[in-house]
């Protein structure tokens, strides 16, 4: 699959760049900004593949040579720009993959296309090469820079760009899509997206991660009895988080939506507006044992958590600190 049609959301991008193959009012580059997972690779590989597809339509047939070439990523004019240091791209990068090659004319299709991933990792270097192929491109060349964060690029490359922001996926179609295609049951699909934001990519991750499971079943049991534990006891549960070091966010971030059920059901008495409804005996006691006041500072401490832990304070002394205050409010 790998038309317009199974990008999930995103009309907005869709109409943009379908229009654009329509009236053949293609721009010579592209700025592909959001989050990672997102799909920005997905779209801009449809993309690519519908400018050289043979049948000249709005949609890639997906059965020409063209189109079968660019479905395995062997399209010798779609050109992906790779680069060894996994946390830069270099001057040399762009000038070898994109500046010197560039000025040889398709080998087969209508275009050149070359995409860059992870644009927000061009040195200001790379990005002043690149700027001056963007400012005399030949008819043929197109650039579709992928990023993550569109201010890290210079406002000169930026403004010689149409700019193309990704939106969150709506709930209901990221829950559908979860359904259908990963062939999970509802409940589950539900936690996903609560926890994937809009986030199509991650929610697909989340969705067939059996770690994510296990981290799930952790943070909940944790949140179920954290009443009744004892230091000893929260001191050991604190080792078992140490378990999931790279995880630890999606450990508060399911902390967070148990809270957020917790003051949604104390507000509403409504059990089917929770995430976690299989939990509602312990959400309506969680609820009933701490007021507004309390949740608030609950919510906060996970806030200040998730910030120590970005500035690399000491993983052990955050989540005491954390669980000592969620057992007190």
């Amino acid at each position: 699959m790998a038309k317009f049609t199974d990008i999930i959301g995103q009309e907005h991008i869709k109409e943009h760049l379908q229009n654009a193959i329509r009236t053949k009012k293609v721009s010579h580059a592209y700025i592909i900004n959001g989050e990672r997972h997102a799909g920005k690779e997905f779209i801009a590989g449809i993309f690519a593949m519908a400018l050289q597809c043979e049948n000249g339509d709005i949609q890639p047939c997906q059965k020409c040579h063209s189109c079968t070439q660019a479905l395995s990523k062997n399209h010798p004019d779609i050109i992906r720009l790779v680069h060894e240091k996994p946390n830069t791209i270099s001057v040399e990068d762009i000038r070898k993959q994109i500046n010197s090659d560039i000025s040889i004319k398709p080998y087969s299709g209508p275009y050149k296309i070359y995409i860059v991933n992870e644009g927000e990792k061009m040195t200001i270097q790379a990005q002043n090469a690149l700027l001056k192929t963007l400012e005399e491109p030949p008819a043929y060349g197109i650039i579709l820079i992928l990023t993550e964060n569109k201010n890290a690029l210079l406002p000169t490359v930026v403004s010689r760009c149409v700019v193309l922001n990704m939106k969150p996926v709506e709930d209901e179609l990221l829950k559908n899509y979860l359904m259908e295609t990963v062939e999970i049951p509802d409940y589950k699909a539900d936690i996903c997206v609560a926890f994937a934001r809009g986030n199509i990519g991650k929610a697909r991750m989340l969705a067939s991660s059996e770690e994510f499971e296990e981290i799930r079943e952790e943070a909940v049991t944790l949140m179920k009895y954290i009443g009744e534990m004892e230091i000893n006891e929260i001191v050991a549960a604190i080792k078992k988080i140490n378990h999931f070091k790279l995880e630890v966010s999606d450990y508060l971030d399911i902390i967070s939506v148990w809270y957020r059920d917790v003051l949604l059901f104390k507000a509403t008495n409504d059990a089917n507006l929770l995430i976690f409804k299989g939990e509602i005996q312990y959400i309506k006691k969680a609820a009933g044992k701490s007021d507004y006041e309390g949740i608030e500072t609950i919510l906060k401490a996970l806030d200040t958590a998730k910030s120590r832990l970005n500035a690399n304070v000491n993983l052990d002394l955050t989540m005491e600190l954390l669980l000592m205050t969620i057992q007190e409010n």
